[in-house]
């Protein structure tokens, strides 16, 4: 079952969640199959209130996407993800050559450690060394992940933030991190890819996209992609919705 409403809306990003130390549950183990049909493993956390524990539809999305756009998007280019969960979007930018690659979720140990795992035994070794794994809170000073580029003042070419729009208190704190990442060139990008889970309140994940203008970004959707299946049969709402995976570019008016 999804988070419900309730848990989404009280996650307080820099409070540990009321069940943060509850009994650990097993990792489990996944595979991202490429266009080549090459399997990529993953690991996931054992049931993580950060809702790291599962490979969310918009993070496959992303990955085929940057497959799809290597060249532009991935090549040569540096990246950072937010809220990373197993870093997939992330693997598949190092795979196709990113310069560097820093994943990122909640510092807690068990998602960078698991992370970190992933980056050892998802990729082969020649491709490690471009990509690095630490914990980071949204709003919070960037550098310690802008320390990872040669140019820190130069910002990423790429943002990656993946079904992460569920938590409306953030959003704030998203844009600020985006204002202070986001290189300010020509193909600088942030991909922006959400299924609204929760169809009824729709209207407030769009919000971000609104908070992303005011802001002073440019906001382009891309697409939208349908799912085969719904992540949560068992949950309320429109179906087609909770399939659905929207997709928007955001960059900087340069």
């Amino acid at each position: 079952m999804s988070p419900s409403d309730d848990e989404f809306e009280a996650l307080d990003l820099f409070v540990e969640p009321r069940d943060f130390y509850a009994p650990e549950k097993p990792a489990t183990l996944t595979s991202y199959i490429t266009k080549q049909n090459v399997h990529i493993p993953l690991r996931l956390v054992g049931h993580n209130p950060l809702w790291g524990h599962l490979l969310w539809n918009a993070g496959q999305v992303i990955a085929k996407y940057i497959e799809d756009n290597a060249v532009d998007v991935a090549a040569d280019r540096t990246v950072l993800e937010l809220g990373a969960g197993a870093g997939l979007p992330s693997l598949i930018c190092a795979l196709h050559g990113a310069k560097k690659v820093v994943l990122t979720d909640y510092p807690d140990t068990d998602l960078i450690e698991n992370l970190r795992y992933n980056i050892s035994h998802s990729i082969d070794q020649q491709y490690q060394p471009a990509i690095v794994a630490k914990g980071y809170l949204w709003g919070n000073d960037p550098q310690p992940l802008k320390v990872e580029l040669t140019a820190p003042e130069e910002g990423f070419d790429l943002l990656i933030l993946a079904d992460i729009l569920f938590n409306h208190s953030e959003h704030d704190k998203l844009i600020l991190t985006m204002r202070q990442t986001l290189g300010n060139r020509h193909g600088a990008r942030a991909l922006v890819f959400f299924t609204p889970y929760r169809p009824w309140l729709l209207e407030k994940d769009l919000r971000f996209f609104e908070l992303a203008k005011q802001a002073g970004f440019v906001v382009n959707k891309l697409f939208e992609h349908l799912m085969d299946n719904v992540m949560f049969p068992e949950d309320a709402g429109d179906e087609t919705l909770r399939r659905t995976v929207f997709a928007y570019e955001i960059k900087w008016p340069v």
